[in-house]
């Protein structure tokens, strides 16, 4: 019953499909060759499981995507109060890659942009710029649950046109930010930079970053909760750039851009998203890729003040009611992400029962994603000659004025969903 989940992601990419506004980031001439048309989609679970859609195993530079990773890092080997020494933690309201720090402090005003993720870089703990990168590139694998490599024509791009960037460290160093030479630091910047992901690696790196630093692919904790917690909260505020306002009020999600085309977006709690599609707009955001995020924010109800009701949303029991039967009782408020755990679950046991019953009488609460996702496991089920049959009194998944296209297989009562299902497999 994935390809449920799978459909939805499939639609809301081909939704996109056609869009050809926007530029390669030539400014770095490297990246004016790669192919405009790349487009991939990758969801992970918070369990580990990944969707794709398109060219998910495409490889690009992570770029500026690095930024919250490397600060995450910083504050993990170092500590808050050091990091905060040298990092703000407010939105800037400028572009990227601003020569700029705060009037008062002289510190970088936030992470996100490059200022602060130069800064960040000089604060991983290193005895030299390749221990450092060693360090930075580990702490990348580690949260994307494989080796990754580095693209070695875009560091050398990147270090031979890094003029404003060098201009953006000796601005630091003469404030005092940096420690250290500022060409090692940016030699340092230009190569976590040029680190090769997939929109996949994204989706995993942000479901890592969704269980509070506990990667779900490996089972290893690569970071400690409360980093997490503060990387993520900067995220909110800054990921964006100066589109960080507008981001927060149509998608609510933690996200980071990057100008290879990417962007990786964390519901807390719920799953990971990673998208690429190289084409920027204005302010250095993928205009597919965050047409792609607010589609999948509205549609399937991923906006994180939606979400956070949905804590308690989850499978209350899963129990055999007689041979050949299987009940799923679900509680709380039921969104897309409680929908594709039920489904998955009901899938992963389709050889235990003959008829399923999904119980939603303690459903508070269910969004339409949700609702489609359900009404579509039957269609499923059937196709592989069993039964799913619904308990759903209050009409949430099936309205009442829908009750006919249903009658046989909604029932009001968990008991009698089950003497059905006890009279349908002993016929």
């Amino acid at each position: 019953m994935a390809e449920l989940v799978q459909q939805y992601l499939d639609r809301i990419r081909a939704e996109q499909i056609d869009t050809r506004d926007g530029a390669l980031a030539n400014y770095i001439p490297e990246l004016a060759n790669v192919d405009p048309e790349g487009f991939g989609l990758s969801l992970s679970s918070s369990d580990g499981y990944v969707y794709e859609s398109g060219d998910a195993a495409l490889e690009f530079t992570i770029q500026s995507i690095s930024k919250p990773f490397t600060y995450a890092l910083a504050l993990d080997l170092i500590g808050q109060d050091a990091v905060d020494a040298r990092i703000g933690v407010e939105p800037s309201g400028e572009a990227f890659n601003e020569i700029s720090v705060d009037d008062v402090t002289k510190t970088p005003k936030n992470p996100m942009i490059n200022a602060g993720a130069i800064a960040a870089v000089s604060l991983v703990p290193g005895a030299g710029p390749d221990e450092q990168f060693d360090r930075i590139h580990d702490f990348y694998s580690a949260c994307a649950g494989r080796r990754l490599e580095i693209d070695m024509d875009v560091y050398d791009s990147e270090k031979a046109t890094g003029n404003r960037n060098r201009a953006i460290a000796y601005m630091l160093a003469s404030f005092g930010v940096l420690d250290g030479d500022p060409d090692d630091v940016l030699d340092v910047y230009f190569r976590q930079c040029s680190v090769k992901v997939t929109s996949t690696d994204l989706a995993r790196m942000a479901a890592t970053l969704a269980r509070g630093g506990l990667n779900p692919l490996t089972g290893r904790r690569v970071i400690d909760a409360h980093v997490v917690r503060r990387t993520l909260s900067v995220m909110v505020t800054c990921g964006m750039y100066d589109a960080t306002g507008d981001w927060v009020s149509a998608v609510g999600m933690p996200a980071k851009s990057g100008v290879g085309g990417g962007i990786v977006a964390v519901l807390p709690g719920q799953l990971g998203i990673g998208v690429y599609s190289p084409r920027l707009d204005a302010r250095g955001n993928s205009v597919r890729g965050v047409q792609v995020c607010r589609n999948l924010s509205s549609q399937l109800g991923l906006h994180f003040l939606s979400v956070t009701r949905e804590s308690s949303s989850t499978l209350r029991a899963v129990f055999d009611a007689g041979p050949g039967i299987r009940v799923y009782e679900v509680q709380g408020d039921l969104l897309f992400a409680g929908a594709e755990q039920v489904l998955r679950t009901a899938d992963h046991d389709r050889g235990r029962y003959d008829v399923a019953v999904l119980d939603v009488t303690r459903v508070d609460d269910i969004n339409d994603a949700a609702r489609g996702m359900l009404t579509g496991m039957r269609a499923n089920l059937t196709a592989a000659g069993k039964e799913a049959y619904l308990v759903d009194p209050d009409g949430r998944v099936v309205p009442a004025d829908r009750h006919d296209d249903y009658d046989a297989i909604v029932f009001r009562t968990l008991d009698e969903a089950v003497n059905a299902a006890l009279r349908r497999c002993a016929g």
